[in-house]
C-alpha cells in the first residue's frame, strides 16, 4: 500500500513548501513537489538520538529490558526513530548483562544499538557519574565486551588521558565501534591524539569536559576543530546558554554538529527523586541535578524539544533537521537506512505543527 504525507518537507538540502512524501512498505518510495499542498505541517524524518539513558519513568541503564522498551517508546512518541541506549559507569558484571540483554532489543530495531558512557571517564570531571565505578580501559575488559555485544556495541565514551585510553580507541575503531572523548580534563594536545587514533565523537560538548581558556583551549576547542569529529550538544537551555549553542552549531556546521538529549528517566515525569547509575537524582523545575552535590545529572528532553530549542536560538530549521538526523545517522553509521527524507531509506518520519510539536510519528512505514 501506498501512503502519501503531503506539507513542508525538509530535505537535507531545503524545505520543499509544497511537497509529499511517498512512503510504499516500509522504505520511501519518492520525495516530490505536490502543488495541491495549502500551508501544511512539517514533514521531517525521524528524529535519531545517539546519547539517551532513559524516559517516561524508564531508564536504560539497569540493563532492564521491560524499561527499555518503555524509555524507547517514550522516545518514540517524541519523534526518536532510532536511538542508542546509553549506559552509564558501572560494574563490569552490569556492563555484560545490559549488553546481553539488549542485543535482542537491537535485532528487533527496537534499539539501534548500546553506547557506554563510562567508566574509562576523568575523576576531575565525573559529573553525574558514579565515581565508585571510574577506571583506566582495559584492553581485556573491552575485547570481551565486543565479543559478547556481537555488533550491539556501537559507541564508547572515554577520558583520552586515562591510561591506555589511546590504544583502547584503536581497539574500538578497529571493530567498527564509534570511540568518543568525553567527561575528560585532557589537554588539547591529549585530545588530537585521540581524534589521530581515530575518535570522531565529542560527548555533550562543553559538559563534563576541562573548560576552554585562551592559553589552555582543552578538549572543546580541539573537538571543535576537528573537520572529522561530530559535537553532540545538549539544547536544553540548561547544559549549554543558546549563544554557546548557536556558536557551537555555527563552527562544527551541520554536518558535524548533533543534537542529543542526554536525557534520564525523568524525562516527561514530574519533579521529584530518581535515579542514576545508583546515584540520587533530584528533578526540579525540568533539570536533573545529583543530590549530593547538585552537578546536572542528565536532563528531561526530548527531542523534539531540543529541535525547538536549536530553531530558537537561530539556527535554521534545515539545519536543526540536519543536526536532529542526519548528522547523528551518520555518526554512527545508519545513514544508508535513516535520518533523511530521501527515497530508499526507512520510512521514518514526524509531523509537525507551525510551534515544531509534533503532531503524528511514522516508523518503517507505520503510524504509531
Amino acid at each position: 500500500m501506498t501512503v502519501r504525507v503531503s506539507g513542508k518537507v525538509v530535505t537535507p538540502n531545503g524545505v520543499i513548501r509544497q511537497g509529499c512524501v511517498e512512503v510504499a512498505g516500509d522504505r520511501i518510495n519518492a520525495v516530490a513537489e505536490y502543488p495541491s499542498v495549502r500551508d501544511g505541517h512539517w514533514i521531517v524524518p525521524g528524529f535519531v538520538d545517539i546519547h539517551t539513558h532513559g524516559g517516561g519513568g524508564h531508564t536504560f541503564t539497569t540493563g532492564d529490558v521491560d524499561a527499555a522498551r518503555g524509555a524507547a517508546a517514550f522516545h518514540l512518541a517524541h519523534g526518536t526513530t532510532t536511538l542508542l541506549a546509553s549506559l552509564v559507569s558501572s560494574s563490569y558484571e552490569l556492563m555484560r548483562a545490559a549488553t546481553a540483554a539488549f542485543t535482542p532489543l537491537v535485532r528487533e530495531g527496537v534499539l539501534a544499538g548500546v553506547h557506554y558512557e563510562g567508566p574509562y571517564l576523568s575523576t576531575v570531571r565525573c559529573g553525574a557519574q558514579n565515581p565508585e565505578f571510574l577506571r583506566d580501559p582495559s584492553a581485556d575488559e573491552l575485547t570481551e565486551l565486543i565479543e559478547l555485544s556481537g555488533g550491539t556495541l556501537r559507541m564508547v565514551t572515554l577520558a583520552p588521558e586515562r591510561d591506555g585510553a589511546l590504544e583502547a580507541v584503536k581497539l574500538l575503531v578497529s571493530h567498527g565501534i564509534v570511540a568518543a572523548v568525553g567527561h575528560t580534563d585532557a589537554t588539547y594536545e591529549q585530545t588530537l591524539a585521540a581524534v589521530a587514533a581515530g575518535a570522531c565523537v565529542g560527548t555533550h560538548l562543553f559538559n563534563g569536559m576541562r573548560q576552554p581558556h585562551h592559553r589552555e583551549p582543552g578538549p572543546v576547542f580541539a573537538l571543535l576543530g576537528a573537520p572529522n569529529v561530530f559535537c553532540e550538544l545538549v539544547a536544553d537551555g540548561v547544559h549549554l546558554h543558546d549563544g554557546t549553542l548557536a556558536f557551537a552549531a555555527q563552527t562544527a556546521g551541520p554536518d558535524r554538529a548533533v543534537l542529543i538529549t542526554d536525557a534520564m528517566a525523568a524525562a516527561g515525569m514530574a519533579d521529584g527523586e530518581y535515579e542514576l547509575g545508583g546515584q540520587s537524582v533530584t528533578v526540579a523545575d525540568r533539570v536533573a541535578r545529583l543530590t549530593r552535590d547538585g552537578s546536572i545529572a542528565g536532563s528531561t528532553l526530548t527531542m523534539d524539544a531540543a529541535l525547538r530549542q536549536a530553531v530558537g536560538a537561530g539556527v535554521s530549521m534545515v539545519d536543526a533537521v540536519r543536526m536532529a538526523a542526519t548528522t547523528p545517522a551518520r555518526a554512527i553509521g545508519v545513514d544508508d537506512r535513516v535520518g533523511a527524507l530521501v527515497p530508499g531509506r526507512r520510512a521514518d518520519l514526524v509531523v509537525l505543527d507551525d510551534e515544531l510539536r509534533v503532531v503524528r510519528v511514522m516508523r518503517a512505514g507505520a503510524w504509531i
